[in-house]
């Protein structure tokens, strides 16, 4: 007994021994990767010398002699804190995630070969302007530098992430830039899905189409053809077919998820210390690290700070000494799908106005990580790239021998977005921003501007141009082979809806319908928001003139105008009726919930039971809508509230209130019914989940930010490690926008949101802030890496000032860059 406890000691001791040891090696060679930050580096490249001062914050304040140095040393930084994402975000729109992942994500490669976003930027790189052919060579230049130096150095492959994953990095190019930027259009691309979910209601008929995805109220158009009388042998009945799933990685979402935003300005008379203010919060999926990255570059033209992505050279959002500018999704319509009918003699050939034409086809080798690789015939129509069935849905509405195409402002050859970038974040004024965006193709945008004088607003992008007979009008596929149904080019640039000097002072944009032009002039038919407008409206309107807290309060503003909007309706026969009943029974339970519910604001506070309370029922009652008519599959597309839906049915606006009725059940219920079964149902599963004290329940321990490590973040130890979950305050249609997953086993976790937060203030101009979600480095060991997310957390922010002095007076290291000489 004494030998075997004495072996086991040993044992023991040993396997200890080895994990720590283990441990250890692993923690030096990650440690390996971080960066030093007070390091010199002699390097090839620049023409002088270069200084990187870092803030307390970990952002980077560039100086150089010449903009292509500042550009280079743009590239190092964000390829010191960023590698690993930077050559995510290139693999994936390469298609190459495969070479690195297995058969995981050979659909998104699949795809994403298909559209040849990568091709279209590389073809893309000689349309530049000189000024960004030399930024994209120099910032290339710049992230080759500091890979060179990881290998010459050992400095742990540049990041943890490349010890798990055996992914080799090529050198950067211009047109991995311009890729990238491609890819920001991919992750805000929404009309796919919008037309073949409008053309699957269209086939199943009873005018479902126009209650659950009804324009946005104002200019209408006229009705649409039915999608059967246009395709008669499409498939009509596509409620039970198996859902379409895009691969892990891909860039394409569900459109609850495509890119959103808030900004708005006001001009020096509406500002109480009279200089022009601006805000901006883009949202995108949260992610850790953030998509964002917080730099200020020092250029010729003077200075310049804000939000950037890796791996693109420019300043997407911020401020110059004389000018701010932000961003928001346009949602405009510049994508349609188009119906190919298929030679049924000649696989090869497809019918086109004038007759049959042959396909342009290419093959590609996508190499598959331990297996062998798969061989694409690539097709292309005149119209686009040929996508197969399996994606986005499209096999249920795509007629037996026939495929779809699609046509898309980003698929340009001659894509000039990234010279028209460089001139915007160079522009001293409004007006001259507003001209330097005629260049930018895609993705398209609203600008929000504000100079020392004025305020504006301009949408970005290439808007195609449309016959007036399309038969579609661009809200469903349409067939390939009409005239009408092709895009005769891009509208004039001076056709782009904008406002300067308005008379108010104050522009807005919360990628709500900003034109109500009739088709073929109306610049989109489905709009990011209807919700959010009105608060931003009335928060602006409430005050004579502004201030920077006071548009801080707007950015952080959690009360949701669909809770207000939509409460007293599906309540209506619910608030304070029935007998008095004991505790412990549903009906208690309920009374005890619609009481809370009828004393609530409709502030979504992290703190609070009401939002849980609200956002169940909401969901619950939209489910018990849908399942019936639309069945479980098809129902299951509808994942996030749609306010305008349920208003309608509430309201029996068109006879909408039928969605009501179940139509397998023998009684005929009502919209009352539907409510309270789904109260009930709603708060016996939240009861089951947070326990039986309806007033402890917390908002916030739903609704918690799921800051996600891209390929890391779903393993349950290393996500442990890798993500940052934070309770947060906000909803779907906050201001602070907080988007819910929507399903899963946390559908209420906060999993898209304001990944960047901005407010610039031309009175006091280094009292100007921002923010992002995490912080500046995606290396786990880094203290940068989460260092900004409790300050996002608590609607806080890290000072933006382009004051050189107060950058190195604070610096927390600073990183200095030698040319090499001949001599050397």
């Amino acid at each position: 007994m004494y030998r075997f406890f004495r072996w086991m000691v040993r044992l023991v001791t040993f396997a200890l021994a080895a994990f720590v040891l283990g441990v250890s090696g692993v923690w030096y060679f990650a440690a390996r990767s971080l960066p030093d930050y007070d390091a010199s580096y002699r390097l090839a490249g620049i023409s002088a010398p270069v200084e990187i001062v870092r803030s307390t914050e970990n952002v980077p304040h560039i100086f150089g002699a010449t903009d292509a140095d500042v550009y280079f040393a743009l590239g190092l930084a964000h390829a010191q804190d960023r590698l690993w994402q930077m050559t995510m975000l290139r693999r994936t729109v390469q298609g190459r995630l495969s070479e690195v992942f297995g058969p995981d994500t050979l659909k998104t490669d699949e795809l994403m070969r298909r559209l040849d976003l990568y091709g279209a930027a590389m073809a893309s790189v000689s349309a530049q302007s000189p000024y960004a052919q030399l930024a994209l060579e120099a910032y290339a230049r710049g992230v080759n530098a500091w890979v060179e130096t990881v290998n010459d150095q050992a400095l742990g492959r540049g990041a943890p992430e490349f010890f798990v994953f055996d992914a080799p990095i090529p050198y950067w190019t211009p047109a991995d830039s311009i890729a990238i930027l491609k890819l920001m259009a991919a992750q805000g691309a929404t009309q796919i899905q919008t037309e073949v979910l409008q053309a699957r209601l269209s086939l199943l008929g009873q005018g479902w189409a126009e209650d659950l995805m009804p324009l946005v109220p104002g200019t209408g158009v006229m009705a649409l053809p039915d999608y059967a009388s246009l395709f008669p042998t499409a498939p009509r009945d596509s409620r039970h077919a198996e859902a379409d799933r895009e691969g892990p990685l891909s860039p394409f979402g569900a459109p609850e998820f495509a890119a959103a935003s808030n900004a708005y300005a006001a001009a020096p008379a509406r500002s109480a210390a009279g200089g022009a203010l601006i805000a901006n919060d883009p949202h995108v999926a949260l992610s850790a690290p953030s998509l964002w990255y917080l730099a200020r570059l020092e250029l010729a033209s003077g200075g310049v700070i804000g939000a950037t992505i890796p791996g693109v050279p420019i300043i997407l959002s911020g401020r110059s000494a004389e000018l701010g500018w932000g961003i928001t999704a346009s949602y405009a319509d510049d994508e349609d799908l188009f119906v190919e009918e298929v030679d049924p003699a000649t696989p090869e050939r497809y019918r086109t106005p004038s007759g049959w034409a042959e396909f342009r086809t290419r093959r590609v080798i996508v190499e598959v990580k331990d297996q062998t690789p798969i061989t694409l015939t690539l097709r292309w129509s005149e119209n686009g790239p040929v996508l197969p069935p399996g994606h986005f849905d499209l096999g249920t509405v795509t007629p037996p021998g026939h495929v779809m195409s699609l046509a898309w402002s980003a698929l340009s050859p001659a894509d000039t977005s990234m010279s028209a970038a460089l001139e915007i974040m160079k522009s001293k004024t409004v007006a001259a921003a507003i001209e330097a965006g005629e260049g930018l193709i895609a993705p398209s945008m609203n600008l929000t501007l504000a100079d020392q004088e004025t305020v504006g607003l301009v949408t970005l992008g290439a808007l195609p141009r449309r016959d007036a007979a399309h038969p579609t009008q661009g809200r469903m596929p349409a067939p390939g082979w009409l005239a009408a149904s092709r895009w005769q080019g891009r509208l004039p640039y001076a056709q782009n809806p904008r406002v300067i000097a308005p008379a108010g002072g104050i522009v807005i944009n919360t990628n709500n319908k900003v034109t109500d032009r009739a088709f073929p002039n109306h610049v989109s038919h489905d709009w990011g928001d209807t919700e959010r407008v009105a608060r931003l409206t009335r928060l602006m309107g409430e005050r004579e003139v502004h201030s920077r807290e006071s548009f801080i309060a707007a950015q952080l503003d959690t009360v949701s105008p669909a809770a207000r909007g939509l409460l007293p309706l599906v309540g209506a026969d619910l608030w304070f009726t029935g007998q008095p009943a004991p505790e412990g029974t549903p009906e208690r339970f309920r009374q005890r919930a619609l009481e809370l519910l009828a004393a609530w604001d409709g502030d979504m506070n992290e703190h609070l039971p009401e939002p849980l309370i609200y956002a169940a029922w909401m969901r619950e009652f939209q489910s018990r809508l849908l399942r019936d008519e639309l069945g479980p599959v098809l129902a299951a597309k509808f994942t996030h509230l749609r306010p305008l839906f349920v208003e309608r049915v509430l309201r029996n606006t068109d006879g909408a209130a039928r969605w009501c009725d179940v139509l397998q059940s023998a009684p005929r219920e009502t919209c009352t019914d539907i409510a309270r079964i789904s109260l009930d149902a709603a708060l016996l599963s939240l009861s089951e989940t947070y326990g039986p004290q309806i007033e402890s329940w917390r908002w916030g321990d739903a609704h918690e930010a799921v800051h996600l490590h891209d390929t890391l973040g779903r393993n349950s130890l290393l996500g442990w490690i890798m993500n940052i979950r934070q309770s947060t305050s906000g909803g779907d249609f906050t201001l602070n926008r907080g988007v819910t997953a929507g399903k899963g086993a946390e559908p209420f976790a906060n999993v898209h949101g304001a990944g960047y937060r901005g407010v610039y203030d031309f009175a006091d101009p280094d009292s100007s802030v921002f923010v992002i979600s995490t912080g500046q480095s995606g290396h786990p060991l880094s203290r940068h890496y989460d260092d900004l997310a409790d300050l996002w957390r608590r609607g806080e922010y890290v000072p933006m000032s382009l004051d050189p002095e107060l950058a190195r007076a604070a610096a927390s290291g600073i990183t200095r860059l030698e040319p090499v000489r001949q001599s050397d």
